[in-house]
């Protein structure tokens, strides 16, 4: 399957909120619980490009499958060369590398933009995002006990890091 990895238009919103309002529903990787309307999500990308952070996305031969994206860490100055990163692949997708692609791609673009390190939130209990970001040298940095409450249990929130050199 060949993969494009481009930046996101609006013409990608539907399929980006197809794909982020699945997890909602139905997983812990997002400590959201009402699904996302089409106007929150195209308000979302308008933000992100005003604010000059990359949304991304993976295009196969039937459209996207996948986004990515990150943002500033904290909104104080002090956090400006840290960045936040989220990666979503449809459900129908997974484990075709689209994942490695989307995440090599922002790497790349936080290099570029002069940041200095990458942090992702992870849900404690994803055992396969995490060995996802170990493969890329990301480092376990600490855990925040019981800080979510999704489908009637208290979640983990692990961070992890990468140094950008």
């Amino acid at each position: 399957m060949e993969i494009v990895i481009r930046e996101a238009e609006e013409r990608d919103v539907e399929r980006i909120l197809e794909i982020i309002n699945y997890e909602i529903l139905n997983s812990t990787v997002v400590y959201d619980y009402k699904e996302r309307t089409y106007d929150f999500q195209l308000n979302w990308l308008k933000q992100k490009k005003k604010d000059g952070m990359p949304v991304i996305v993976a295009e196969g031969e039937n459209g996207v499958i996948g986004y990515g994206t990150f943002g500033i860490f904290r909104p104080f100055d002090g956090y400006q060369f840290s960045v936040e990163h989220s990666i979503y692949v449809d459900k129908d997708f997974r484990t075709h590398g689209i994942g490695k692609q989307l995440l090599q791609g922002l790497i790349t673009l936080a290099k570029k933009g002069g940041f200095h390190t990458m942090i992702a939130g992870v849900d404690a209990s994803n055992e396969r995002s995490i060995e996802f970001h170990k493969k890329f040298g990301f480092t376990e940095v600490g855990t925040f006990k019981e800080v979510g409450f999704k489908f009637e249990k208290w979640l983990d929130l692990l961070f992890m890091q990468l140094l950008l050199k």
